[in-house]
């Protein structure tokens, strides 16, 4: 039987994997706060619905990909689309918001016959068109198991079942903290090798499967190398994203993390002068300043579109 799923929320990221949603068989409605951003999926097929509550109408599965928890909590619960969804629907937030409000909205959908899976993810937006997303799913363990046979998991990624609500968000937290320090890493690696006149191109060449190899090296340090810092996760979210993780983990009884910290720092200072859109792979940008003259390269930047 052929399920229906809605997703809300086609940008960077929602919109490919919505593709491959559709592509692999699935009927879809489909909602962004910008119509223009779901032309693409009507072109697949995808029916383009008017609000949250019209997209969610009658679908088994209602997946949304948004910025933040407020932005979740506004589309789904304060457009009334909660209560549209029917019983026995399963609700998937793949958002990155706290553990807490995911536990929150779970509680609330509950009541309305509803399951919730919080599975937010990671791999970027060549992931997400990729379908090699990682996918971290925190909810009831048959909820999961549901969504797995009826083929959601798949044309997204590889899903991982790690606990109860909102241990999908506490992992992807955690994943927040390894991306960030790395690419800090990388970035500081590169232009170290630069200014001391090896051809940074090759690092990531001569690095492969060694010890310091690993996808931020692959894929964010290519992206510091050619300068390019188009999007495929902006500054805004990541900030974001550790913000959230410094104030749980006083909550998760750790009084301090230094590395996350001082990286979070950095970001949010490149947020603050402006460069709020650019990728994260920008954290260049700022050890570059600390470090004026230096730069890595002669390539002009390639700024985010506008």
């Amino acid at each position: 039987m052929s399920r229906q799923i809605a997703f809300l929320g086609t940008g960077i990221m929602g919109a490919p994997m919505a593709a491959n949603l559709i592509e692999a068989g699935f009927t879809a409605a489909v909602w962004n706060r910008t119509r223009a951003k779901t032309d693409k999926l009507a072109a697949l097929g995808a029916r383009v619905a008017d609000d949250p509550p019209d997209c969610v109408d009658g679908a088994d599965y209602i997946l949304s990909i948004l910025d933040n928890g407020p932005v979740v909590r506004e589309v789904f619960f304060d457009s009334g689309a909660a209560d549209r969804m029917k019983r026995g629907a399963i609700f998937i937030d793949m958002a990155s918001i706290p553990p807490r409000m995911a536990q929150e909205h779970a509680a609330w959908l509950e009541e309305r016959g509803v399951g919730h899976i919080d599975a937010p993810v990671s791999g970027g937006s060549l992931g997400a068109a990729e379908g090699s997303l990682a996918i971290m799913a925190g909810g009831k363990q048959a909820d999961f198991d549901r969504a797995e046979q009826d083929g959601i998991w798949k044309p997204m990624g590889r899903a991982s079942y790690v606990g109860p609500t909102g241990s999908g968000q506490i992992v992807k937290l955690a994943n927040q903290i390894m991306v960030a320090c790395n690419i800090a890493s990388v970035a500081q690696g590169l232009l170290f090798a630069s200014q001391g006149g090896a051809d940074p191109a090759q690092i990531p060449v001569a690095l492969a499967g060694g010890h310091a190899d690993s996808r931020a090296l692959q894929e964010h340090g290519r992206r510091m190398i050619n300068r390019d810092f188009r999007p495929g996760a902006p500054i805004r979210n990541f900030v974001k994203d550790l913000d959230t993780v410094l104030e749980n983990a006083a909550d998760f009884g750790l009084a301090q993390l230094p590395m996350v910290q001082v990286v979070r720092d950095a970001f949010k200072a490149l947020q603050d002068e402006g460069y709020e859109r650019w990728d994260h792979s920008a954290f260049l940008l700022h050890l570059e300043r600390l470090n004026a003259p230096a730069r890595m390269g002669d390539k002009d930047d390639t700024p985010p579109e506008a």
